[in-house]
């Protein structure tokens, strides 16, 4: 054995044990390793796991007729949708701007949903006031159930002049 070299059950001048240089580095690589190992279990996972968007059915039930007072709008977040009903009854108008695709605001106190991002307005009824919104909110079905409850389908999109009667 060299001079160089120490034994690994010699003491430092402290009584702590020296490691060598290759001891160290194994211990180093091990560790290494290892993270490097669960850095890429977690990668594998993430890329085997389904890579999908989850997004609300595009026919829901809105609830019993009863709970939207007459002359109201009320905002669906889960559904982005706007349930109306007026005196002569129900209609549901998408909350989706036709502009760029922003989320519009109901504003109960200038009677009107506006856009936040680019200023567009629309009547409680989807039609556009101004800006640059290129067409009018859409409508979409909207039906009872067997069991009374309004049933929104927003693949169907109808004419607005369309109102449900209850």
């Amino acid at each position: 054995m060299s001079d160089t070299m120490q034994n690994p059950a010699q003491k430092s001048p402290r009584g702590k044990p020296v490691i060598s240089r290759r001891e160290f580095l194994n211990e180093t690589t091990l560790g290494a390793l290892g993270i490097a190992g669960l850095g890429g279990t977690a990668l594998l996972y993430q890329y085997f796991s389904p890579n999908v968007l989850f997004e609300p059915p595009m026919t829901f039930r809105a609830g019993n007729p009863d709970l939207y007072p007459v002359d109201s709008v009320t905002f669906l977040q889960d559904q982005l949708v706007y349930i109306v009903r007026t005196s002569s009854g129900f209609y549901a108008v998408s909350a989706v701007c036709t502009h760029l695709g922003c989320i519009t605001q109901w504003k109960p106190d200038a009677n009107m949903i506006a856009c936040p991002c680019h200023g567009s307005k629309f009547h409680r009824d989807g039609v556009k006031i101004e800006g640059p919104a290129p067409r009018p909110l859409p409508h979409f079905a909207i039906s009872l159930t067997s069991d009374g409850e309004l049933l929104v389908n927003k693949l169907e999109t109808i004419k607005p002049d369309k109102v449900l009667n209850v």
